[in-house]
């Protein structure tokens, strides 16, 4: 069974010497991962810029805006724009709407490395704003396929960035705490977590040596569609539910729909294929776990909920924008089986980013060297994106026509 997004091959975006630009936008990862990346890098960096007082405003919102937007925003539209086209069998992205769409990408993430986060969600706004819009009219006038049902949960996360990000813009909205809350729920986790879910049905089959995890047509498919449903109302329901009724209620639901959307998954490799790589060893051992307590740490530790966010953003999000990354860049370099060998240079980029999940982690439990472990935390990340950037250097413009 191939993924839908390698079928209705456009033959035009085969010749990258002749028509780059239109290449790229066919494929717009090649550009938005290896900015993400440079974006996470430079986020985290803002924190010890200002403990060493190098800094002349706060970090805290534009650290957090550029991680969830420039960063993780990256890997989600990155992936959305090469894939979805291509998952309903339509017109892939023209170069004006990616040219459009990757400098709204860059503006915003530089507004807010410079502490402009007004002008910087506006970008983002649009952003996401222009993505939908592209998405959308290819699915109500020229798709080929039926969308796939877990493509409900990425554009469920598309609206969540957006409903999130038009509330931060209209302060206006925020007269209580529970709207201000809301704002940061639904952009710092349902833009990512919606997504994830989604795109991790399809995806993590295959990392693990599996084919794609398409349902099949008929009784298969319908009730994929009304699981997605259901992950959907839960994930968003868990929003409410936590603000204007119980947090460890609202929690635990978010993380039951976590678990129900990537509870069928299957986590052991593929009989005969050998042992899993090491990048699918560590999305099944460290990002999922990590992601998981993430998500159901504050239950118990109401008190370090910054904390256990950053286990879920760095451990889980983070690492899985690699793992993930990586896979698209083998598949689309035709050095898919790549992904599955034993790598030092894939072990060393986990162990950076796992430590930095960890170290943060620790940060909070430990005052007497909170600042210390957070500017640890934030050199490892560093260190782990910048190992993975020069790693992938050669893939990102290495092409194959295949891409599965």
């Amino acid at each position: 069974m191939r993924f839908p997004a390698c079928r209705h091959a456009n033959q035009s975006a085969r010749t990258p010497a002749a028509r780059p630009l239109a290449w790229l936008a066919a494929e717009p990862f090649r550009l938005f991962f290896p900015s993400g990346v440079l974006f996470g890098i430079a986020g985290v960096m803002l924190w010890p810029l200002f403990y060493q007082g190098q800094l002349s405003f706060h970090p805290a919102a534009s650290h957090a805006r550029v991680m969830i937007e420039s960063f993780g925003g990256a890997f989600v539209l990155g992936f959305l724009g090469t894939a979805g086209p291509r998952m309903i069998g339509a017109p892939r992205l023209t170069s004006w709407e990616f040219s459009s769409l990757f400098l709204l990408h860059l503006a915003g993430g530089i507004c807010h490395l410079l502490g402009r986060n007004v002008w910087g969600d506006a970008c983002f706004l649009a952003l996401l704003a222009g993505l939908s819009l592209a998405l959308g009219v290819r699915l109500a006038m020229f798709r080929r396929e039926p969308p796939p049902p877990p493509l409900l949960l990425a554009a469920l996360g598309l609206a969540c960035g957006m409903a999130g990000t038009l509330m931060w813009l209209n302060p206006a909205w925020m007269k209580t705490t529970e709207m201000y809350r809301l704002a940061g729920l639904l952009l710092y986790h349902g833009f990512l977590l919606a997504p994830v879910m989604g795109v991790g049905i399809f995806m993590f089959p295959r990392l693990m040596g599996h084919g794609f995890g398409e349902p099949a047509p008929g009784r298969e498919t319908r009730n994929s569609w009304r699981n997605m449903i259901l992950v959907a109302i839960a994930l968003t329901a868990s929003f409410w539910i936590e603000l204007w009724v119980n947090p460890a209620a609202g929690l635990s639901l978010r993380f039951a729909a976590f678990v129900a959307a990537l509870g069928h998954v299957r986590w052991r490799p593929a009989s005969g294929s050998g042992h899993a790589g090491t990048l699918a060893n560590a999305l099944r051992c460290w990002c999922l776990p990590l992601a998981a307590a993430g998500i159901l740490g504050p239950v118990f530790f109401a008190a370090r909920r910054i904390a256990f966010e950053h286990l879920l953003f760095v451990g889980g999000f983070g690492l899985l924008c690699v793992i993930v990354g990586s896979r698209v860049l083998f598949g689309h370099s035709g050095k898919v089986e790549r992904f599955h060998h034993r790598s030092w240079m894939a072990r060393a980029i986990v162990f950076a980013i796992v430590v930095a999940a960890l170290t943060r982690l620790s940060a909070d439990f430990m005052p007497r060297v909170t600042i210390s472990h957070y500017e640890y935390a934030a050199w490892s990340w560093a260190v782990g994106l910048l190992l993975w950037l020069v790693w992938h250097a050669p893939r990102f413009f290495n092409k194959d026509d295949d891409g599965t």
